[in-house]
């Protein structure tokens, strides 16, 4: 009987080992096929919540991973790319999205799995071509999908014959919410719907449950699987912990409306299965896909409510970052490309405010070492590379068309100017980092120090500040301001580097705190320079 046990175990959590690497294994090889522009797909296509079911319904096919989009949602939502609303809405998607692998699962083809590998692994292995190779990739997933679903039903066999399981999966027809609560908490543990699902197909499959104690188990893999967005959130914005708050809210509704409509609910499934003569694994496949499309269909009206709820049990303000350009227009660039040059100027400028307000946050961040500052930076510093590269592209068609000496002239400085001001955000980036090497290592810098870096950060907050504001009115005498401020810039960086070799060699100040410390100022210099290369080009009269 022990070896039996060891078998049954064995069989059972190696094909469920195999069966979540087969479904990662078919996800990546899905996203790198599709180009791995997901994340793209989810910011551009997103702009309502209707859209965005339609998103996250597409995104989490491609993934085959609910959890996998909604750990991209709140990543997004936590760099201000997405709203609440329409981060809601993809959410609603990817739980019918998630529907597709249970569908998949419901066309018995395990006899076929070993082939299908052998076929992936080929493709894999014997061609050089990465096209082929991530073809390759979800065969290989896909064949490794079944033969892990072989596995955990051959490991699951034996249960019939023991009294105890037979007993327990009796009281849970008899009181679902053990049923709820069971699949729940495995889920949890698993961090996969697909692959509990999976185990409820086989479990029904082997007639170890009956529907109606099958069902509540399904609702509860729908909970348990928004444990993955919940631990996404942990230490994201509040907007982001909202977003995974709404994705917990959503699924625990269907659950308890479905839970009450549960005699219905059984007989609409016993009814449509033997309408369309579907076997028992597919069976469930429709249960689950049927109960994430009702439920998006009656929870959709309620995004706007949902999003209240949330907002009210998570209160507090996030930063709200415009990531998204505001002037760049594409009929200009057509109807008249020296109005679509001032109009990538606006955004320039707009950009370059943004980097203002990051140094600024950066500098309270060294003085308070509070992390919601960093967090805040670093969000700043994801806008201004999103805003750089629709500049830059935006720009580039610019190109395309014909263009005045003048303007080709301003067209070359703008395209430099966006490249400065990118910098200044990669250089507050790294002064963070730097300031949270700090924190993690225990390194505290001297009280002259910090005076040395707080009035070196302060004179270059002022130079960007100018700089930007000579590019906007073409001030001769603020870019000039500029050039000099940048010049004292670089003496105080000479100077206080001197001094910190005075304090290391008094023994005031460790070497790897000096070492911080000169990484910081070097980085602030650099900021001068790019503010400086700014003030030129308005000197030029490029602009």
């Amino acid at each position: 009987m022990e070896l039996n046990w060891q078998e049954m175990l064995f069989e059972f959590f190696g094909g469920l080992g195999i069966f979540l690497f087969a479904i990662k294994y078919m996800g990546d090889g899905l996203q790198k096929a599709a180009g791995d522009r997901l994340r793209d797909i989810l910011d551009r296509y997103t702009t309502n919540p209707f859209m965005g079911v339609l998103v996250g319904v597409i995104v989490t096919v491609l993934i085959q991973s609910s959890s996998g989009t909604t750990v991209i949602t709140v990543g997004l939502v936590s760099a201000g790319f997405m709203n609440l609303r329409q981060a809601i809405g993809v959410i609603m998607g990817a739980n019918i999205g998630t529907t597709v692998t249970a569908f998949i699962i419901g066309f018995d083809v395990a006899e076929y799995a070993l082939p299908v590998m052998a076929v992936g692994a080929f493709l894999i292995f014997f061609f050089k071509t990465n096209k082929v190779q991530n073809i390759g990739e979800v065969i290989f997933g896909f064949g490794g999908l079944f033969l892990g679903l072989e596995l955990m039903s051959g490991g699951m066999k034996p249960l019939r014959e023991m009294t105890a399981f037979t007993d327990f999966t009796l009281s849970m027809s008899d009181h679902p919410i053990l049923g709820v609560i069971a699949g729940t908490l495995f889920t949890l543990i698993v961090q996969s719907s697909s692959a509990t699902v999976a185990i409820l197909q086989g479990l029904y499959s082997e007639n170890l449950l009956s529907l109606s104690g099958s069902l509540p188990v399904l609702f509860g893999d729908n909970i348990g699987t928004t444990i993955t967005a919940v631990l996404a959130s942990l230490g994201a914005s509040i907007t982001a912990k909202r977003a995974a708050a709404a994705h917990v809210l959503f699924n625990v509704v269907g659950t308890v409306v479905f839970m009450l409509l549960l005699i219905p609910f059984t007989l609409y499934i016993e009814w449509i299965s033997g309408v369309l003569d579907l076997e028992s694994k597919m069976q469930i496949a429709f249960a689950h896909g049927s109960f994430n499309v009702a439920n998006t269909i009656i929870q959709f009206p309620l995004i706007g409510a949902w999003a209240y709820v949330v907002t009210k049990f998570i209160p507090g303000d996030d930063l709200i970052v415009e990531f998204k350009p505001k002037h760049l227009d594409v009929n200009f660039i057509d109807q008249s490309p020296s109005l679509a040059i001032g109009q990538a100027k606006e955004e320039i400028l707009n950009m370059g405010l943004l980097s203002v307000q990051g140094l600024e946050t950066t500098y309270s961040f060294l003085k308070t070492k509070n992390k919601r500052e960093a967090e805040i930076a670093y969000q700043l510093e994801d806008a201004l590379n999103n805003l750089d590269q629709k500049i830059t592209d935006y720009l580039v068609k610019i190109s395309a068309h014909p263009l005045s000496v003048q303007d080709s002239s301003r067209h070359n400085m703008l395209m430099d100017t966006v490249r400065d001001v990118e910098r200044i955000g990669d250089h507050f980036e790294n002064i963070i980092e730097l300031i949270e090497y700090q924190e993690v290592n225990k390194i505290i810098l001297t009280e002259d120090a910090l005076v040395d870096v707080s009035e070196m950060f302060e004179i270059t907050i002022d130079t960007v500040k100018k700089a930007i504001n000579a590019l906007d009115t073409n001030d001769d005498e603020l870019a000039r301001a500029v050039s000099e401020q940048e010049n004292i810039i670089d003496r105080m960086e000479r100077k206080y580097r001197k001094n910190h070799i005075l304090r290391v060699n008094e023994g005031r100040c460790t070497g790897q705190a000096g070492i911080n410390f000169v990484e910081i100022l070097s980085n602030l210099e650099r900021i001068g320079d790019h503010a400086s290369n700014i003030a030129d080009a308005v000197l030029g009269k490029r602009v």
